[in-house]
């Protein structure tokens, strides 16, 4: 039986150590926001049967002093184009400008993939409304907890295991955007609202993982003669191997869709990849754990 909650400390001083980081990270370079949240455009084109480079892309479009222009390459020979600019006539000028690449080359064409405008104000009212999502996810988890373990009052109360839930929570969302403000930094990554989805599954994932250890902690309570703390332990012995293997297939599936999958989706499939491997550890090593630290500073008091 491994020894879980006998090396709380350990394991409360590293989230307290990831937790830290990734407030540091948010703090010193911030999430980096793409269009669905500042407003801007992204086009998608595909150039066929003549090839071109990001150098050769931005000087051709240079002359139309685009705000803030990125391009990305892709797979296929092709390239997803980002500024701020939201005109339909910019969208025109562009796909002219870029048609020219091909000089006299009658065979070659350049291919509109896909093209999406967002206004400043909708960016913010989607920034809000994510907010308030994740919010108001958060507050009905607690309520939930609350009332599923309603019954289980000694020697902690109800609502206790929500919000020991809710703090897990915190630190499998702050940790998941921590890494994201530093791949903002090192890589330019960008979060739009797919990452929103994806937290809001984590939070479910990570939720469900950590109830499942405290339901065991439930059915063991009245039938265990030893303290608290190993009954615990004992509970979480019981279901870490669940939790592990669980986590482990999900994320293998998630792997393989983050290498071999669209560009589309790698923003959504990392952030979940990132939110359940760090909620299997807090659900395993964090939930628990702080369950007793609350006991026994209740027995202290």
């Amino acid at each position: 039986m491994y020894k879980i909650i006998s090396n709380r400390k350990i394991w409360l001083s590293f989230s307290g150590l990831l937790v830290a980081t990734a407030i540091a990270f948010l703090s010193l370079w911030g999430l980096n926001f793409g269009l669905d949240f500042t407003g801007g455009s992204l086009l998608e084109v595909q150039f066929n049967n003549f090839e071109t480079n990001t150098l050769e892309i931005k000087e051709q479009v240079s002359s139309l002093n685009l705000s803030s222009l990125s391009v990305q390459p892709t797979e296929n020979n092709s390239y997803i184009l980002k500024f701020k600019d939201d005109n339909e006539n910019i969208h025109k000028e562009i796909m002219n400008s870029l048609s020219t690449l091909a000089g006299d080359n009658l065979e070659a064409s350049v291919e509109e993939l896909r093209f999406d405008s967002v206004g400043p104000s909708i960016g913010e009212e989607l920034k809000s409304k994510s907010l308030n999502a994740v919010i108001l996810v958060l507050i009905i988890i607690v309520l939930y907890i609350a009332l599923v373990f309603k019954k289980v009052s000694k020697p902690v109360s109800s609502w206790k295991y929500g919000i020991t839930a809710i703090i897990a929570l915190f630190h499998d969302v702050l940790i998941t955007l921590g890494v994201f403000a530093l791949l903002g930094y090192l890589m330019n990554l960008e979060i739009n609202t797919p990452f929103v989805a994806a937290i809001l599954t984590v939070i479910g994932y990570s939720v469900n993982d950590t109830i499942i250890v405290f339901d065991r902690i439930r059915e063991n309570l009245p039938q265990s003669n030893d303290n608290f703390s190993n009954t615990v332990n004992k509970s979480v012995n019981q279901t870490i191997t669940r939790s592990i293997n669980t986590s482990l297939t999900t994320l293998l599936v998630l792997i393989a869709i983050l290498i071999w999958g669209g560009a589309n989706i790698q923003e959504f499939i990392l952030a979940l990849a990132i939110g359940i491997f760090i909620g299997t550890y807090s659900s395993i090593f964090l939930a628990s754990p702080l369950l007793v630290v609350w006991e026994k500073l209740g027995k202290k008091k």
